[in-house]
């Protein structure tokens, strides 16, 4: 650009290492076509149920005199519509018993959109020319955080426990002895389960998280874009927590609504404000289709059920399938880890002592029209340049076509086997 950009601009604007993969991946799927094992996004899957219930709801709006009208056609508060904010604070105020209204709950354009204002909002540069930032208690961490500042570095890491937990599974632990609140950190922020390793933290490990961040006054920022109530792609026992100094954040996409960029905020009320701000800066109001086609759902309780009973069964025996493609294509002598499956949508591999790096074994898999994501992008605010371990994992999504992600595994293990034999 011949026009001189902003700090801002800088940062935004001139492209990213995830935003160069997915355009990478974009290409390649242009070009291979039909061909191509798509495992490296993280679209959820078409639910046949949920499908059939999202074109009845659509049906039924547009039967109902004057609420496609509404849905199409109004501007909502920048806060979100009034009734869909009161039905899920009485959601959660029956079922877990959280001191909730309406101003507790803000809606965003996507889960995305909300932790890009969380983040600047509370980190970053301050008037008195000091900064602060987002303090991740574990990494690997959700990759679309990573390039959300407005302005310079945002986050700071702790690296993981790794405990082997059974013959090629493993998982990480928080490693609170290492992890350490700074002055200069403005919040924690974990996912639950966590993208891209399906980790799902301990409730003993949330309740200290909760305990360290209000010790020192900060926020704890949960995102359960995967997590409990809904959708509820958890395999493990996981309560679901908030109080006043916890930012919770749920999102309709993983339940099948992701096309409705429809972000769901729990907070104090001066962060909902907050939040309510920015929107009107940014965009006047939120999108209403993901409100108005999920909203009676909510009222009733039905959300919870069809998590629990439809979306929490499905992905699960995707999950516990392609554990067995692994095992079918892995268990010949290679030195793999997959990280125990606990949540989400995604297989995280860790190949200890790969000869080539996490990147090098994409652009081979990629060569062979498989698409993965390369564990590098995910440990983002790590100083430490010798630690080999993330340059030795792949996330692989399971959400596609059986016949599709078996085959996928298959070429995963034949390349991994060629890097360890020095092809």
């Amino acid at each position: 650009m011949s026009w001189e950009l902003s700090e801002f601009g800088r940062n935004l604007c001139s492209g990213s290492g995830i935003g160069e993969l997915m355009d990478d991946l974009g290409h390649a799927l242009a070009a291979g076509g039909e061909r191509v094992r798509m495992l490296g996004g993280g679209q959820p899957a078409h639910i046949p149920e949920m499908d059939a219930l999202w074109r009845r709801r659509l049906g039924e709006i547009a039967a109902t005199p004057g609420e496609l009208e509404h849905m199409v056609g109004n501007y909502e508060p920048p806060s979100g519509n009034r009734a869909f904010r009161e039905a899920l604070a009485g959601l959660f105020r029956r079922e877990f018993g959280w001191p909730l209204d309406s101003g507790n709950i803000a809606i965003t354009a996507g889960g995305q959109t909300a932790f890009f204002f969380l983040f600047n909002a509370l980190a970053g540069a301050f008037a008195d020319g000091g900064r602060k930032k987002i303090l991740l208690p574990l990494v690997p961490e959700y990759i679309g955080y990573a390039n959300q500042s407005v302005g310079g570095g945002l986050f700071r890491a702790v690296k993981p426990k790794i405990e082997i937990t059974a013959p090629h599974e493993f998982k990480y632990r928080v490693d609170f002895d290492q992890l350490e609140v700074t002055p200069d950190t403005a919040a924690i922020c974990v996912s639950r389960p966590t993208n891209p390793t399906g980790n799902v933290l301990t409730d003993n490990e949330v309740a200290r998280l909760a305990s360290l961040a209000a010790e020192h006054d900060i926020p704890l920022i949960v995102d359960n874009a995967y997590g409990a109530p809904f959708p509820n792609v958890i395999f493990t026992e996981a309560t679901p927590v908030w109080n006043e100094n916890i930012i919770l954040t749920l999102s309709l996409s993983k339940i099948g609504l992701p096309g409705t960029r429809t972000g769901i905020v729990v907070a104090r009320e001066e962060i909902v404000q907050a939040l309510s701000s920015m929107t009107s800066i940014v965009g006047l109001s939120n999108t209403n289709a993901g409100q108005a086609i999920i909203g009676p759902l909510v009222e009733n309780g039905d959300i919870l059920k069809l998590s629990n009973e439809v979306v929490q069964p499905f992905y699960r025996r995707k999950s516990e399938q392609a554990q067995e493609w692994v095992r079918e294509f892995f268990d010949d002598g290679l030195p793999y880890h997959v990280h125990r499956s606990e949540g989400a949508l995604f297989l995280w591999l860790w190949f200890e002592d790969l000869p080539i790096s996490s990147r090098q074994l994409y652009e081979r898999l990629k060569a062979r029209d498989v698409l993965v994501v390369p564990g590098n992008y995910f440990f983002f605010g790590v100083d430490d340049a010798e630690w080999r371990h993330r340059d030795e994992c792949l996330r692989v999504t399971f959400t596609m076509a059986e016949e599709v992600v078996r085959d996928g595994f298959r070429i995963i293990a034949e390349e991994v086997r060629k890097a360890y034999a020095g092809g």
